[in-house]
């Protein structure tokens, strides 16, 4: 195989990983989907970390125990940001309404903590897609991204090179045989 053959064969991997990655970063967004990076244990087994979930935003009042749920646990509950656990029970409050708990997988007991949900929509997750997450956040590097961007960029800037070289080369030897021509005749 000639080396331009394994350039071509690793330019269209290097396309089509691409292309992948970008499908799945757009069209989870076009199909109204949410997408979120699992960056616990507590889902082992299910969801293990660097795994991406994705959600679908449900009314609350369809939210059942089994349901996996991405939501921000009460303030001064222990965890912050975005918690991804399952619903173990859902009770009913006079004053607050309806009453989650919830407990991760791979945890032995329950959460310790209920919480109501403030908004009459929450995500709930309906697939999940193993080691993208890793992917997705190595993304939000800066360094990460412009990796990604500047060697793809200096390949190209090099190839370009390389055959405006080549170029320049087939054109010296043309020109220097029409002047041997010329000179022969």
């Amino acid at each position: 195989m000639t080396s331009r053959r394994v350039g071509r064969v690793i330019s269209t991997l290097l396309l089509a990983a691409g292309l992948l990655l970008g499908l799945l970063l757009v069209a989870p967004a076009l199909l109204g989907y949410q997408r979120y990076v699992i960056v616990s244990g507590s889902m082992s087994g299910t969801y293990d970390r660097g795994s991406l979930v994705l959600d679908e935003v449900v009314p609350v009042a369809s939210l059942k125990a089994g349901d996996v749920i991405t939501y921000s646990p009460p303030r001064g509950a222990g965890p912050t940001g975005l918690v991804t656990h399952r619903i173990v029970s859902v009770g009913h409050d006079p004053h607050l309404g309806r009453v989650f708990r919830t407990k991760g997988d791979a945890n032995r007991v329950a959460d310790p903590w209920t919480f109501t949900l403030p908004s009459s929509r929450q995500a709930r997750v309906v697939a999940g897609v193993p080691w993208v997450g890793y992917g997705l956040a190595a993304m939000a590097r800066r360094d990460v991204r412009m990796i990604l961007i500047g060697i793809p960029a200096a390949l190209i800037a090099l190839a370009s090179l390389a055959g405006l070289w080549r170029h320049a080369g087939r054109e010296a030897e043309a020109q220097a045989a029409a002047a041997a021509t010329v000179a022969g005749s």
